[in-house]
């Protein structure tokens, strides 16, 4: 998943490139639904799927067992430096090293012989939960701006984001002998099935927000002369990236992941109804200050898909408690959760589609 480009400096005119080592995302399979979807239902479930609740703060942590997924300093210094620029878009996302893998939602190897990769979004909590289990691995130096580019990549799939080149908008047409025999050679050496994953596969029309093809985004690889028959320009040049984010990238990771403007919070009480009144991918957030120690159950009401999340504040940091994601399903985000007198909460509630606007409420009780 790194952003393949040559492992010097280049500018956005530069035309030559040199083999470089690129990514292979997890196989995961496609999402089902239980009910028949209408389609704009269904997109605007997928386009959110795997992202996370904004306002979540991510731990990462470094492995250092076995031995051969240990980083350099030097190594590890960039991916913090990588979460760094991320964070200073600015977004409302939260990272923080912990030293505790089992506290971590993020969880990082720097095995040289297995490639760099990274579980999209939420993926790395719903199917890597074993905390000795990698989420995300680097297979090179990060220390060049190629290795540099690969840390912000990779953090890219972290947040929920897919590799812009099998965007279906980009209207890329390949040479796809041409690509298999690249991918099979030297420094990937991959069989076709990884080739098509990873390269020839078109992401659905529904995973994608709708943009146009960006042949800058951080989250696109770079590919030598000859592997894109259209658009034509690219047949006789390579196609190489400009260097970091670009600006579609941070209007689209500002536009997921808003940072929080000050603001008091509502508080969430017993059996006060809360009527939900988003746009579909908006967040509203609520304090929970419990007067008494219950269980407590939290649940949305309505036609309407959501993903739910509760959070104690532990430290001065919320921590996450539980969470539920009914989208795709007629049922409604429920938690049940005994909260306890005197600490402090968190809900963040996340709307995917909704029937009608104005149908959907929330209610603890």
């Amino acid at each position: 998943m790194a952003k393949a480009k040559q492992q010097t400096d280049r500018g956005a005119g530069d035309t030559t490139a040199e083999p470089a080592g690129h990514c292979t995302l997890p196989r995961i399979p496609p999402r089902s639904f239980s009910v028949p979807m209408l389609p704009d239902r269904e997109r605007l479930i997928l386009v959110a799927d795997r992202k996370w609740v904004n306002q979540t703060v991510l731990h990462y942590h470094f492995l250092v067992e076995p031995a051969l997924w240990r980083g350099s300093d030097d190594d590890k210094q960039a991916v913090r430096d990588a979460f760094r620029t991320w964070k200073e878009l600015p977004i409302g996302l939260d990272f923080a090293e912990v030293t505790d893998a089992r506290e971590a939602e993020i969880r990082i190897g720097f095995h040289q012989g297995d490639g760099s990769w990274s579980y999209v979004g939420r993926d790395a909590i719903d199917l890597a939960p074993d905390p000795a289990e990698r989420t995300m691995n680097f297979g090179w130096s990060l220390t060049t701006p190629y290795g540099r580019d690969t840390a912000l990549h990779e953090i890219g799939h972290a947040l929920g984001f897919p590799h812009e080149h099998q965007n279906p908008n980009a209207g890329i047409v390949w040479n796809e002998d041409a690509v298999y025999r690249y991918f099979a050679g030297y420094p990937n050496y991959w069989d076709p099935a990884t080739t098509q994953w990873n390269v020839l596969r078109k992401l659905s029309a529904a995973e994608v927000t709708g943009s146009d093809w960006d042949r800058d985004s951080i989250m696109h690889y770079q590919f030598e002369a000859g592997l894109i028959l259209t658009p034509p320009e690219f047949r006789d040049r390579p196609l190489i990236p400009a260097p970091g984010l670009s600006p579609t990238d941070i209007e689209t990771a500002k536009g997921f992941y808003p940072a929080p403007a000050a603001a008091i919070l509502p508080e969430l009480r017993p059996y006060e109804a809360h009527r939900i009144r988003l746009d579909p991918g908006q967040q509203v957030d609520f304090e929970i200050r419990p007067t008494f120690s219950r269980t407590y159950t939290i649940q949305t009401f309505g036609r309407m898909d959501t993903v739910m999340v509760l959070f104690e504040e532990i430290d001065g940091e919320p921590a996450y408690v539980d969470g539920d994601d009914d989208s795709g399903f007629d049922l409604n985000a429920r938690l049940e959760h005994r909260l306890f007198k005197g600490r402090r909460y968190f809900l963040r509630l996340r709307l995917y589609y909704a029937e009608a606007a104005g149908e959907g409420a929330l209610m603890m009780y």
